[in-house]
């Protein structure tokens, strides 16, 4: 088996001495750039790995971050992961991915110095936790609730003006029966947007049916089924006219099922989403959604989380405006 290479068989090589190495790897600016290629050549020539655990025990810093969640499943999810890993890179850092609904290794990696900091999500991060991030002055933003705190920041969407534009947006379209498909319960941006959604009925006088608010927990196939089942087993004349779906997954879900069973969009039933994900670039009919800057919130969260492990700021509350896009599956309501 091979010994490891070590930094003095890089300066042998380099002709240089050991500090000058360590400057060179190390980009301090006193080493000439001559020297810094010799060295840089050197390394690359022997298959140096630098020791990472010895300079993470000089700088106390792991230059990794981490995000936290209990699933990656879906669109939003592979835009914004890559988005951070695009930023986390170009600023230096590397990205573990921890994906567990056990609080035990959520614990273990906030507590045993693994990252310098995480981006986070509500369902996997309860008040117990919470209180420890506070108590550790763990630097933390997370992505789908409003809080700030010394260490704490949080970068979210307006789901509550967003789900208002939706709702708004069918009503000046003739829409009065308007239905509903919340994601999971609890969740920030489901429960924002269902809030949105109902301030703005009540302020056109019009009614919640209960009837109409059927669960698309944020996945086509759940929305698919759910609405599948509720067109067959109830009387035409009680259907609503348009559906605002949680998010565009849960829309194209809702209009597989309408189409199913014969209808037209929108000519039959209109239908919403929100965040605009690439998907619908492939989808018939073009959506009509509430656009959501899914790469800049990811891309948001690293400059953020790396702003409070440098101590430049204290946390923040970022909220990121959406944008209607209106395409083809709303129409003016006609009885």
């Amino acid at each position: 088996m091979n010994e490891r290479v070590t930094i003095r068989d890089v300066a042998k090589e380099a002709n240089v001495s050991i500090a000058t190495v360590s400057k060179a790897l190390n980009g301090v600016d006193v080493v000439r750039p001559m020297t810094k290629e010799k060295v840089f050549q050197a390394a690359k020539k022997l298959h140096y790995v630098p020791n990472l655990l010895g300079k993470q025990l000089k700088t106390k810093r792991t230059k990794m971050i981490g995000f936290y969640t209990h699933t990656i499943v879906g669109p939003y999810f592979s835009s914004l992961i890559e988005a951070i890993a695009e930023e986390a890179e170009h600023l230096g850092y590397g990205v573990s991915v921890i994906i567990s609904s056990d609080k035990q290794v959520l614990r273990s990696h906030l507590l045993g110095n693994m990252v310098d900091g995480f981006i986070g999500f509500e369902s996997l991060i309860d008040d117990e936790d919470l209180a420890i991030i506070r108590g550790e002055h763990i630097n933390a933003v997370f992505m789908d609730r409003q809080i700030k705190d010394f260490s704490i920041s949080s970068i979210v969407f307006d789901s509550r003006k967003a789900g208002r534009w939706a709702t708004g947006f069918l009503i000046a379209k003739g829409h009065e029966k308007i239905g509903f498909l919340p994601g999971h319960p609890g969740v920030y941006d489901s429960d924002e947007r269902y809030r949105g959604f109902q301030e703005m009925m009540a302020e056109h006088h019009l009614p919640v049916n209960p009837d109409w608010v059927i669960s698309g927990l944020f996945e086509e196939q759940a929305s698919y089924c759910n609405v599948l089942n509720y067109l067959q087993t109830t009387p035409k004349n009680c259907w609503p006219s348009a559906l605002i779906a949680g998010n565009d997954l849960s829309a194209i879900g809702a209009i597989q099922a309408a189409q199913e069973m014969g209808l037209r969009v929108p000519k039959d039933l209109s239908v919403i989403g929100f965040d605009d994900i690439d998907l619908l670039r492939y989808f018939e009919p073009k959506v009509t959604t509430v656009q959501n800057p899914i790469k800049e919130q990811g891309r948001q969260a690293v400059i953020e989380l790396l702003q409070l492990i440098d101590g430049v700021k204290e946390g923040e509350n970022h909220i990121l405006p959406g944008e209607l896009v209106i395409r083809e599956t709303v129409e003016n309501y006609e009885e």
